[in-house]
């Protein structure tokens, strides 16, 4: 993503997009979906080399303005804990297990999803409830949504 400047252009990206069962070609149509990343601007890396979180003066600065600008918003899929933490603030659980089980308390407007990286091979391993029930409705509620 730093490199090409596309959000989600990784291997996180595309597990995102095989969970919901979206081509490259409809996820990036800005006709149909908008990414809306939690922080608007890269914070860096910490010591181990993996990204900082999001600045947290960044969200409450620029959401508002950019939501404002899409006025038909259907579902909005919070991937991760800092977008969550973003966009649900204290309605979210103590740990983002907890939320994503949870998820579908959040419903009909936020699809909560953990954050599609490598780590998330280990946790859907030991939560098989997330490929069993979460992930088919993620996948129906986006083919209504965007069609396909």
């Amino acid at each position: 993503m730093h490199q090409t400047g596309i959000p989600w252009n990784d291997r996180s990206g595309d597990r995102l997009r095989q969970w919901l069962d979206l081509d490259r070609d409809t996820f990036y149509d800005a006709a149909r979906i908008a990414i809306l990343p939690a922080g608007l601007c890269y914070p860096g890396r910490d010591a181990k080399g993996g990204d900082l979180p999001p600045r947290p003066e960044c969200a409450p600065l620029w959401h508002p303005p950019v939501l404002a600008l899409l006025p038909d918003i259907r579902l909005t899929i919070l991937a991760g804990r800092h977008a969550q933490a973003v966009r649900l603030g204290r309605r979210r659980q103590a740990t983002v297990t907890a939320t994503v089980a949870a998820w579908r308390d959040y419903l009909p407007q936020f699809l909560v999803l953990p954050h599609p990286s490598w780590r998330t091979t280990a946790w859907q391993a030991r939560n098989p409830w997330f490929d069993a029930e979460l992930l088919p409705e993620a996948r129906r509620r986006i083919r209504a949504v965007v069609g396909g």
